[in-house]
């Protein structure tokens, strides 16, 4: 249902659908990151390549934006209906795999859940990516930086742990 009245919006709609439904997962998970930013966060003993605070809201921010171009990209992508089904599923398990990582670092402090949960991030980001490069190459390629963020996150998270083998 959802899906059909969505094909039917014009094109800049859908997209700014796409947008706000992906920023508002990233406001989600601010709403747990935020406050745990000054007490439980701070004081983890953190590996020397930790980026300052201030980096990670601008830097995810531009990848959500990037993410939402991506999915509407393949949602207008001129295939398969199951292929464009497929790829999107990718894309919303990835999506709430990224919430799930904020809740369980930030939320629970739970560093060592968080960095397990993050490999299983990481997994369906990459079939995310490679549906999305099937269907719509630049879709892809919009996705790696996001890939990359997600690796550096993945080894920080490690990091945090190996750091703080109680949190």
């Amino acid at each position: 249902m959802a899906a059909s009245i969505a094909r039917r919006l014009p094109a800049w709609a859908t997209l700014a659908l796409f947008v706000a439904v992906t920023l508002g997962v990233g406001y989600l998970g601010a709403q747990v990151t935020t406050p745990a930013i000054g007490g439980w966060y701070a004081g983890l003993a953190k590996p020397d390549f930790t980026p300052p605070n201030g980096v990670f809201a601008p830097v995810w921010t531009a990848l959500y934006v990037m993410m939402a171009v991506a999915a509407w990209m393949v949602w207008r992508a001129d295939a398969a209906p199951s292929a464009i089904e497929a790829a999107m599923r990718a894309f919303w398990i990835q999506l709430a795999l990224n919430l799930a990582w904020s809740w369980i670092f930030f939320g629970a402090r739970d560093v060592g859940w968080a960095f397990f949960e993050i490999l299983l991030l990481i997994a369906a980001l990459l079939v995310t990516i490679l549906r999305f490069w099937k269907l719509s190459p630049r879709a892809g390629l919009l996705l790696l930086p996001y890939l990359a963020w997600s690796l550096f996150a993945t080894a920080l998270t490690l990091r945090i742990w190996q750091l703080n083998p109680r949190s």
